[in-house]
């Protein structure tokens, strides 16, 4: 793979947004223009046997346009922000030396800020370990997880909510495999992984109710479309439980909850509906804080007009197209 300072001369082309801001469509659209292919920046497409609830790409819309880092991964396994990077930068050097345009665009905004601003010198994820502190959460709750991670590294769980177990995982994680908390770990940078410029594209809804109901009609058509069984079957498996990054996506934790019985459809559709307005919202914010970026009201009757404009010369001089 090129160093990633190559990078640097030409930035890595991003198109952003939250959930429903209609990413999917436009990166379409970009790809129907110039040669693209696609770098998926999203946290849930990456794994098998989980398609309708992550709105991922159909077989035909994978045959127009090549799509990388979907179906990377079993529910079972996770994926780092640093093995992200990783295979990122990797995709993006192979498709400019096909002499197409590498489009990386999703919602998952920690992948993008690793990306973007390189990664913290943490040690990897050991699976061992994670075990370990899941069994441990089994039998006294993130709270109570959330409340060891106080005692160890208050500065980390401060800025941690009692029930966000990904995180107090991999802050607690970090704390039994270096013997230091995570917040002394956090500012030291590593060099081989470097920042790399970027020019992000950020579909940014004008009004947050249209936002709000995309998000509801997108999961009702989910239903629709068969999500129930769909998690259903990974309910079946038996390696499989609420505890992995996998059954925590937004609307798969919430069915998972009906089918175990501790609430009905109606309040697991609200529920999921209600956590996916959240998440659009974590999103929203995150890309207001991002210096450079070129916005485009995703409601805008002109938008993909807006956007195309904004891709066009980096287009023209990597595809000469």
């Amino acid at each position: 793979m090129k160093d990633s300072t190559t990078f640097g001369m030409q930035p890595i082309l991003c198109l952003a947004g939250p959930t429903a801001s209609g990413k999917s469509a436009i990166a379409r659209a970009i790809a129907e223009r110039w040669p693209t292919e696609i770098i998926n920046v999203d946290s849930a497409t990456i794994y098998r046997g989980m398609d309708i609830g992550t709105a991922k790409p159909t077989l035909e819309e994978r045959k127009a346009v090549r799509h990388h880092l979907l179906d990377i991964r079993d529910p079972t396994q996770s994926y780092s922000a640093a093995a992200f990077r990783h295979d990122a930068l990797k995709c993006v050097a192979e498709i400019r030396e096909r002499g197409h345009l590498p489009l990386l665009a999703g919602g998952t905004m920690l992948y993008f800020k690793a990306l973007r601003e390189g990664l913290n010198d943490l040690p990897s994820a050991n699976p061992e370990v994670r075990q370990a502190l899941e069994v441990q959460a089994q039998k006294i709750g993130w709270p109570g997880m959330h409340a060891e991670l106080t005692r160890i590294d208050p500065v980390t769980a401060h800025r941690l909510a009692p029930n966000d177990s990904q995180r107090i995982q991999r802050a607690l994680e970090i704390w039994h495999i270096s013997g230091l908390p995570m917040s002394e770990l956090i500012g030291k940078a590593n060099p081989s992984d470097a920042p790399v410029a970027t020019l992000t594209i950020s579909l940014e809804p004008s009004d947050r109710s249209i936002l709000h109901m995309r998000i509801a009609h997108r999961f009702d058509e989910m239903l629709e479309q068969g999500l129930l069984a769909e998690v259903e079957n990974l309910h079946k498996l038996p390696d499989l439980h609420p505890g992995l990054p996998s059954i925590r996506c937004v609307g798969y934790r919430q069915l998972w909850s009906m089918l175990d019985g501790e609430v009905n459809m109606q309040t697991a559709r609200e529920q999921a509906i209600a956590a996916t307005r959240q998440l659009a919202k974590r999103q929203l914010t995150w890309l207001r804080s991002l210096p450079g970026r070129q916005i485009v009201d995703s409601l805008s009757p002109d938008a993909l007009q807006q956007v195309l404009q904004c891709v066009q010369k980096q287009a023209r001089e990597i595809t000469g197209f």
